[in-house]
Formats: structure tokens, sequence, C-alpha cells
């Protein structure tokens, strides 16, 4: 007797625990919430393949007082560029692309450069020279580009910034021409194969491609915050047609989280796959800390303990983190853009962490 009301007092102690965990977890959530003056945050974390905390706070719909929720769709901006590299990977494993193949073999009226032709590798790892957006305009496009093919004509007649391959210099245009590549090998449209092969096999039911103008059940509005200061506005929604690959996708949280144990558990890529991601290909003298589609969070020797992506475009802020030796995944969505969301990603990272330890 003496040991079951041991065992049931230890239960609920640990009960206890977790829930005065969750409620702090909560509350920092709704500080973060009033602190960076975000319409709306969705995020959550998991360990070892469960979901410990997920929730959300603030608006999806700020006039029509609509809350956010976990479910919300989101925008995650650049994470996208992750998912894109994980394909990319695929089709390698399968024997159906060469990283270090000039471009040209997938893509035969790209412009060659007079020099070194940019690769694969070069793209997955920010190499190429291609450069970015030129100014705010096209930052902000609005205008729709029918498929990926089309919207290389914004930027493959440029003269690019470096000799592929000597510099990194980050650009969402290299992932452009990436989901090019996947659709030329797939013979599949870029976002049919995303769907079969990353987000169907992640069972990822919430997660697609932003269609401009188009309306999306249980989508977020799209707010930004002026020069990182002030309380949210509605943005102007931005055409997304032209980066599709590396900022064009909406996600969720339980979305983002069943993606990050599919990683872990390698139902993407094999695990010698992921260690190649993992690697520093960003050049060592630029000290930046980029693998294929990955940010390598950590100072040297560990380098790639942690990897993940962060985001920042019209109506989004975002953060995922991926501790593989610990099993952990954090994420943090935000409707608004200039919203620096690292140090609350941050702060459920230590907590996640801490759950390891249990």
């Amino acid at each position: 007797m003496q040991r079951i009301l041991f065992t049931g007092l230890f239960i609920v102690t640990l009960s206890a625990i977790g829930q005065e965990r969750t409620n702090n977890t909560q509350e920092k959530l709704r500080t973060f919430l009033e602190e960076s003056q975000a319409a709306g945050i969705s995020a959550g974390y998991a360990v070892n393949g469960e979901i410990i905390w997920q929730s959300a706070e603030g608006y999806a719909d700020i006039k029509g007082e609509i809350p956010i929720k976990t479910n919300t769709k989101i925008r995650m901006a650049s994470i996208a560029k992750s998912m894109t590299a994980l394909a990319v990977m695929q089709l390698w494993e399968a024997g159906k692309l060469d990283l270090d193949a000039p471009i040209q073999t997938y893509i035969p009226d790209y412009p060659k450069q007079p020099k070194t032709q940019i690769t694969i590798r070069h793209l997955l790892s920010h190499t190429s020279g291609l450069s970015g957006y030129q100014n705010l305009k096209e930052q902000s496009n609005t205008k729709e580009y029918q498929s990926l093919t089309n919207a290389l004509e914004v930027f493959k007649d440029r003269e690019l910034l470096f000799e592929p391959g000597t510099k990194y210099s980050y650009t969402t245009y290299g992932y452009t021409v990436l989901g090019v590549i996947i659709e030329r090998v797939s013979g599949m449209t870029f976002e049919e194969y995303m769907r079969q092969h990353i987000w169907d096999k992640a069972n990822m039911m919430d997660t697609g491609v932003v269609k401009y103008g188009a309306v999306l059940e249980n989508a977020s509005g799209i707010y930004r915050r002026k020069g990182g200061k002030g309380k949210a506005r509605e943005g102007v929604e931005t055409n997304l047609s032209d980066r599709i690959p590396g900022g064009g996708l909406y996600t969720t949280v339980p979305d983002m989280l069943k993606f990050g144990n599919s990683v872990l558990n390698h139902v993407f890529v094999k695990s010698e796959t992921l260690d190649l991601m993992r690697e520093h290909h960003s050049l060592e003298k630029e000290r930046n800390g980029y693998g294929f589609g990955w940010y390598l969070y950590g100072t040297k020797p560990n380098e790639g303990d942690i990897i993940g992506h962060s985001g920042a475009q019209m109506g989004a802020s975002s953060q995922l983190w991926i501790v593989p030796d610990r099993k952990v995944v954090v994420i943090v969505l935000a409707n608004t853009s200039r919203v620096e969301v690292g140090g609350f990603a941050n702060e459920l990272l230590m907590t996640a962490l801490e759950e390891v330890k249990k």
C-alpha cells in the first residue's frame, strides 16, 4: 500500500512540475507577444518525437478579432529552403543528379559564365555568386510568374557578384534555380514533388505553396511593423511566385514539428545524407556556418550540433531549430514581419533541452 501511495504521489508530483513548466512557457509566450507587438505568434517544441508543448497567442485577423491558433496557416519564409534542399538531396541519393555538374546539365538554356559554371553545390550553399533582390520593389514583388522557369528571367542574365565557389552571399534566387532543377529532373511541378516526397511523407496536411490573391482556409492575415517598431499593422501582400522554393510556402506549428521529427527519423534522406547537409559548405573564410539548406548553429568545433533556418518576409518572422543528438525540434511562427523571434525560440530550446534531462 505504501509503494502504491508513493508511486501515486510521484506521478502527481511529476504532473505538477510538468504543468508548472507549461504555465511558465505559456506566460513567456504572452510576454513575448506583448513586447514584440506582433499580431499573432504560434510556437511549439517536441522531444523524442513527442509534441510536449504548442500554443498560440494574439490574432490571425486583428480587425475581425479572430484568434490565432496552432493550426493557423502562416507563411514560413526562408524555412522553405531546408525543405527544397532535402528534395534536391533525395534526387541525389537516387542518382538522378550530380551536385558538381554545371546547372546547364539540367537547364540547358541557362546562361553560361565566362569561367566557372554554377553547380548545384554552389546553389545549396549560397556560393553561386547570384545576387539577391536588387531593390525594395523587387523584394515586394507583385508580378505573377506562371512557372518557376519564367521566374528565372528576373535574374539569370545579371552579372554574378563573384566567381562561383569563391565567396558566400545569401540569395533566395539560387533556390528558385534549384526548384527548376527539381522539376526538370523529376518530371513533376515543384509543388507536386514537394507534396508527394516531403509533405505527404511527414503527414503535413496543412503545408503548401502560397498563391497570390487566393483565399486560403484557416490562414492568417499578413502584418508588419514599420521599421521594426510600433504595433502590427496590415501589410501589403507580396507575390511569391518568383521565390517559391526559397520562401513561398505556408505551414502550421504542428506540421513543422512533424517536419522536424521526420528529419530526425530520416524519413526524407538517409542519416549519411543528412550528415553531408550538416557539413560547413559555405566557405571557411566566410565564417558563416551554412550547410546544404541549413544554418549551422553553434561555435567550432560544434557547428551543426543545432541546425535549422530563420525566415523573414512581409507577414512572416520564423525560426526552426533541430538538435539531432537530443531529438529536439523547436518552431516559432509569427504572422508579422520584422519581429525578432530568435530570442523566444532560444527560450523554448532551453526548456526543451531540460525535458531531455528528465
